[in-house]
């Protein structure tokens, strides 16, 4: 695996042997000893053009636990604020050898630009650009989703018959595009919710039903619940009356909560508006997977990582992650 950038063009065999290759990371971070030597002298530069606390710190914990050498460049108080260009940048990060880049960027096809400009040689990884995709936060998701129904006969299990509800800023949610794609080609069923002003125009090319009645949604059952932030940061107007009304209508509350099916689940990719789109009994109840997300991004990234720097060269198929590890 070259690089990854989305999730939409990610084939079936790849987005599962990325989740097997995690299960086998996810093993060795319960021994004493976490640190691999699998990218030992490998240099990845997190590149973030955007604010980002979890995504960053998750990213450079997978990297390290690889042995890898880690660089992390802010945009903030960088050449970047100077109005260096992205080309510029890129190069500047090729003439220090890197050997991969994560990035974080405000403009859609970011990553695409740096993967294929020829401007750098390095692996590329897209850790959220614009409002396109968000390709690792997409993958621990269903790394999650496969763990809580499969336990430990998760390896080589897709999704398929699963219902995920996705609820909430459809329109801002890189988060939800990247979980479409990647759901629906794992096999799983997909239902939106969202406010008819938070629904892309373009939605009706989706793999995906969407209904605008959080109650009908849930009526269906649904496996998962996934609750996304309303991106206040992103919007230039009123995508609806007020927060209260938004939470009476389309916020997971203590009664929406119980009536939840035995065993679905409550997830959000983070950070939480805890009272607008998720309350408080449904963050921190039994159901709640967010600190199972969190602790699985890192096993998932260093999937990522390893897949990217030390998977497929010159067409030859390289084992899997295990035989790598200690």
């Amino acid at each position: 695996m070259r690089h990854l950038l989305d999730t939409r063009t990610l084939s079936r065999e790849d987005a599962l042997r990325i989740l097997d290759v995690a299960e086998d990371m996810r093993d060795t971070q319960s021994r004493e000893i976490k640190k691999l030597p699998t990218l030992r002298g490998k240099t990845i530069v997190n590149l973030f053009f955007e604010d980002s606390t979890r995504t960053r710190i998750s990213f450079e914990a997978a990297a390290k636990r690889l042995s890898a050498d880690v660089i992390n460049f802010s945009a903030k108080g960088s050449s970047v604020s100077k109005g260096e260009s992205l080309q510029d940048t890129a190069q500047t990060l090729q003439a220090m050898g890197a050997d991969a880049v994560v990035i974080r960027h405000g403009a859609s096809g970011a990553p695409q630009t740096l993967a294929t400009s020829g401007w750098i040689t390095a692996g590329v990884v897209n850790a959220g650009d614009g409002t396109h995709e968000h390709p690792t936060q997409a993958l621990l998701d269903a790394f999650t989703i496969r763990k809580r129904r499969f336990g430990d006969d998760s390896r080589g299990r897709d999704l398929a018959g699963v219902r995920v509800t996705i609820v909430g800023d459809i329109l801002h949610s890189r988060v939800a595009r990247s979980n479409v794609w990647l759901l629906h080609t794992l096999g799983a069923q997909v239902t939106l919710v969202a406010p008819p002003t938070l629904v892309p125009q373009d939605v009706s090319r989706w793999p995906a039903r969407v209904v605008y009645d959080l109650d009908e949604a849930l009526s269906a059952r649904p496996d998962a619940v996934m609750m996304l932030r309303i991106q206040l940061e992103r919007m230039n107007a009123a995508y609806f009356p007020t927060e209260r009304e938004y939470s009476r209508r389309w916020g997971l509350d203590a009664r929406r909560l119980a009536t939840l099916a035995d065993g679905s689940i409550v997830m959000h990719p983070g950070p939480m508006n805890r009272g607008l789109e998720i309350s408080a009994d449904a963050a921190d109840s039994p159901r709640s997977t967010v600190l199972e997300q969190v602790a699985n991004g890192v096993s998932v990234r260093m999937a990522v990582l390893y897949l990217v720097l030390a998977g497929e060269r010159s067409g030859e198929r390289d084992t899997n992650a295990e035989e790598h590890t200690p």
